[in-house]
Parts: structure tokens; sequence; C-alpha cells
């Protein structure tokens, strides 16, 4: 296994929904031994701390949408350290609400296309989050970065989107709560959408085969955001968008064993961990072992766990 110079960066947002609490995902990540599985693979892990966004003045086009100007300054500041950090290792931004990866999937883009490389990216996740700021009837933004990211319109005060990310490098995989505005913009693009059931009926290693063997083709990077409401919500409850019927522990597991057989990966997202439901520090250790499985921990190698 090539060492890689992991670098872990804090997103403590808690602006792309109503419901507090991501805010303390990043140090239960750390708590959990996020440096430490990380180092004991190998890896040189270099934490950054958090980032800190500045605000700007802005008001929001629609009292509907929640911390409009929060959004705005957390994609800015994101954004800047996603594409810094890609310049020196392998970034692992700990979330933080979803909202963060309009931040993080944009600087991400910059970079690759300062490398003349296209981006992909693997989104792991119930939810699509291809709402706009005009269809989205919560007005929470942690449903809009897939949106912004691709370059969709009705994000006007947001960082230019110069480098969109193209909806045929996108994969989706676990999906099982699309509403139905966001469902007919996905069956009119081409974002590549798997729902749980063809999960059941196929397995997940065919689709996700089938993606990484196209991002190899076309020398891309790789950009992968894990959503902790992927999985089922009885193996990882601190989620405040819980929906049943999720990838297991062992699916899971293989997806990120898969991605570190591709060596493909370049960047990666831990989101929507939130502490305040967690039962004791369950989902966020299971969070760092599938970190560590994205990283070379081996299926022999799991660490027996006791709560």
């Amino acid at each position: 296994m090539n060492p890689k110079k992991c670098i872990l960066i804090g997103a403590p947002i808690d602006s792309g929904k109503r419901r507090r609490g991501c805010l303390m995902g990043p140090d239960a990540l750390r708590t959990a031994g996020l440096v430490e599985s990380l180092s004991d693979l190998g890896h040189e892990v270099t934490d950054l701390g958090n980032v800190s966004p500045d605000i700007p003045a802005l008001t929001a086009p629609d009292q509907k949408l929640h911390q409009w100007a929060e959004n705005i300054g957390w994609t800015r500041a994101l954004s800047d350290a996603s594409e810094s950090a890609l310049k020196n290792g392998l970034p692992i931004f700990m979330g933080g609400d979803h909202s963060m990866a309009s931040g993080t999937v944009r600087g991400a883009a910059l970079h690759a296309q300062s490398a003349g490389r296209p981006l992909f990216v693997l989104w792991l996740d119930a939810h699509s989050d291809y709402h706009t700021p005009q269809t989205t009837d919560s007005g929470n933004l942690h449903g809009t970065p897939v949106a912004y990211f691709t370059g969709r319109d009705g994000f006007d005060g947001y960082p230019e989107v110069t480098a969109p990310v193209p909806q045929d490098n996108i994969c989706m995989i676990g999906l099982r709560s699309v509403d139905a505005m966001e469902r007919e913009a996905l069956q009119a693009g081409q974002i590549h959408c798997h729902d749980m059931r063809q999960i059941d009926e196929t397995g997940i290693a065919k689709p996700l085969a089938a993606f990484l063997d196209r991002v190899a083709k076309a020398n891309g990077m790789l950009h992968v955001s894990l959503d902790v409401d992927f999985l089922d919500p009885d193996v990882a409850p601190a989620v405040g968008t819980t929906v049943p019927g999720g990838a297991t522990v062992r699916e899971a597991h293989l997806v990120m064993e898969m991605l570190h057989d591709s060596g493909l990966l370049t960047s990666l997202d831990l989101v929507e961990l939130n502490p305040f439901l967690d039962d004791r520090g369950k989902t966020a250790k299971l969070l760092v072992d599938l970190a560590a499985s994205a990283l070379g921990r081996r299926v022999f190698d799991r660490p027996t766990r006791s709560f």
C-alpha cells in the first residue's frame, strides 16, 4: 500500500438545515480516533483544524431559505480549503451537514481543471440533494449542493461555478428519499442514480465497479461524499434525516474497500454526523472505520467494538 498524505479539515457547518448538532461532527470524528486509525495504516496525517468562514452581508432572495448568507460564506471558505489541500495531499473533510459539499466539490473541480483532469463524484446518500433554491420546499440548503456544483441556476450570490461537474461524471448510490421535483430533474439529466431497490436486486458492487472503471479510463480525479444516512439508521443513528432501509455495515465497507483497491480516491467528505443523536459514539466510530477501509484497512483487520 502506498502511504498517503491525509489532510484532515474540520467543517463544523450547521447552517444547511434547521436541526442543530452537526457542528460537533468534526470533534466527534477526532475523538473516535480518525487520526490514529489512518496513522496506524502508515499514512502521514495532518489535522489542519476547523475552517472558519467569513459571512457576507447578504439577504436571501426568499425568506424560506435558511441561513443563506452563512451557507455562501461556508461554500467560499471550503472551496478555498479544498482547492488548496488537494495540491498537497488527500483531504478528508469532517462535517458538518451536507451543504458543505457545495464548497468541497467546487474546490476539487477547480483543482482538477487546473490539473487538466476531469473530476468525478461518488455520492453516497439516501437523498440526491439536487434541489435548487427555487425548488426546495424546506429551504434547507443541505439539499442543494449537487445542483450547485453541476451549475444549475438559482444560486445568486454564491461563488461562481466556473468548473461545473458534468452530470455524466456523477454516480449516486443508496437513494431512497427523492422529492418529486428532484426526480423529474434527475430523470431528464445524465446523473447515474442507483436506488436501494437496485442494490437489493443486483448488489452494490456492480454499479460501483462500472463507475470506477469509467473514472479510471478517463484518468479522472474522484471525490467521494459519504452521508451518514447512506447507512441504515439501525447501525448509524446519529443523523437528523434518517431513512429506513439503508446500506448495511458490510455493504458500506465493501464500497470503501473497492475505492481503496481502485486507487482512484483523491478527496473525501464525511458528512451529516450529529453526535447529539448518537449512541455512545457508535456512528462516529463507524465513520472512522469506513474511512480506514477507504485508505487500506483490510477485512481481516477490523477492530472489535464494545459499546
